[in-house]
Parts: C-alpha cells; structure tokens; sequence
C-alpha cells in the first residue's frame, strides 16, 4: 500500500473533522461529501490550488465548529429554462 503525502494527510485529516463536526448540525454532512466529492479531481501536482482550499477549509471548520452555528444551509443556482 503505498504512503499518503504529506498535503494528502492534511486534506484527510480536515475531511475526518468535517465529519465529526457534522453529526451534531443538520444539512452538513451532504455539503461537506459535495464539496470534497468537487475538488477531488484536483492533479496532485497543483500544489497551490490544493493549499489554498486547505486554508480555506480550515477557515470553514474553524467557524462553523463554534456553538452558535446549528446548521448549514446551501444556495443553489437555478438552471435558466
């Protein structure tokens, strides 16, 4: 079994405390598997692009870990008939 990288850990790490957070706020679990389930197919090599997501992940985490967010809510963009 080959070994994870060093940024592949990290997402993982974030991914599994997304989780965790999640069981405890109603609507997150999906936002969060749609979500990662989009950037998966990031290259590894596009190092930047994977850093900056994780920045922007941990920013997330960190706000919505906090007692005053209950639930998430997501807006989504109608297709024009």
């Amino acid at each position: 079994m080959p070994r994870h990288s060093q940024i592949q850990l990290q997402v993982l790490s974030l991914y599994k405390e997304f989780l965790r957070i999640s069981k405890n706020k109603p609507g997150m679990n999906s936002y969060i598997r749609s979500e990662f389930k989009k950037h998966a197919q990031i290259p590894r090599t596009d190092t930047l692009r994977i850093e900056q997501l994780l920045r922007r992940g941990q920013r997330q985490l960190d706000l919505i870990s906090t007692v005053n967010v209950e639930s998430v809510g997501v807006f989504v963009k109608e297709e024009k008939k």
